[in-house]
């Protein structure tokens, strides 16, 4: 609390740019016996500059600049140099063994094996082994019009299931399931011919039920294709089987029939006999 008619010097700083500035306040209360003089309250109070704060601003703008100039040093010190591969690798035509074939059905569905793991080899303690995820297809090859089921794991393209649609298969629910398939069939997965149980799951049973129709209409064409009854109509052969048909065995007969040389009675330097000619005679000096 002041007295009335002091005059009271206050000192703030600026925060932006660090000058000192003077503020002055003139009280309008009573002035009270323990006031000041007059002299000593127009003395302003003395503060000092903020000089510290200033330098500890001018150290940022001062590391900023020669950081500045540093990254534009190193901009210009920037290396251009090239190297060239110590070895040229050519692109390579990369073949799936699936282009020759037709897809007849594609879904993507998880596959399980019954068999041994890793670390019970030998032992024989079967189990379910998952062998991954991906798009099971039904396949014909369009010259052959063989028929494979082949699934490829969706990570990796690593064949996981490559069998052909054996009529003889037959497909069964897994445990009750309405979305998964038990089968047994000779895999050729891992490059070797061997009897595999296989069980393939899918998102739902609608999806499910669509699969087995495709796969007993593959084992349908495959047991057409093993019958014969695949064959395909063609006119060049009808109409040849058509001209064989017309020849006569008696002219086959001719055809076959052994012509002696020489003149047009069929002799030559000896006689015929039943159509054979018979060698000629010997002379004296032989």
């Amino acid at each position: 609390r002041r007295n009335p008619g002091e005059r009271v010097i206050f000192a703030c700083e600026a925060s932006q740019c660090g000058t000192v500035a003077n503020l002055s306040l003139t009280l309008s209360q009573r002035r009270s016996p323990r006031s000041m003089s007059a002299a000593e309250s127009e003395k302003p109070v003395e503060v000092p500059a903020a000089e510290p704060a200033a330098e500890a601003r001018a150290a940022p703008a001062e590391a900023a600049k020669s950081g500045g100039e540093a990254a534009a040093a190193t901009a210009e010190e920037e290396c251009t140099a090239t190297f060239e591969p110590v070895v040229q690798l050519d692109e390579q035509d990369v073949r799936s063994g699936e282009e020759e074939e037709e897809i007849l059905y594609s879904k993507r569905s998880k596959l399980y094996v019954y068999g041994e793991s890793m670390l019970d080899k030998g032992t024989g303690n079967y189990t379910w082994l998952d062998r991954g995820v991906g798009q099971v297809k039904i396949l014909q090859h369009r010259e052959s019009s063989m028929v494979r089921l082949l699934m490829r794991h969706e990570k990796t393209m690593k064949v996981i299931m490559n069998h052909i649609t054996d009529p003889r298969i037959t497909m069964s629910p897994n445990n009750g399931s309405d979305r998964s398939w038990v089968w047994s069939a000779y895999d050729y997965a891992d490059g070797e011919l061997k009897e595999t149980v296989f069980a393939l799951k899918f998102g739902d049973r609608e999806i499910a039920g669509e699969f087995k129709t495709h796969f007993e209409d593959a084992q349908g064409r495959m047991a057409a294709l093993l019958a014969g009854a695949d064959a395909a109509p063609s006119e060049e052969v009808d109409a040849a089987a058509e001209e064989i048909s017309k020849l006569s065995t008696e002219e086959k007969a001719a055809d076959t029939e052994p012509k002696a040389e020489g003149n047009g009675s069929g002799e030559k330097d000896g006689k015929v006999v039943n159509g054979t000619p018979e060698p000629a005679a010997e002379t004296a000096e032989t």
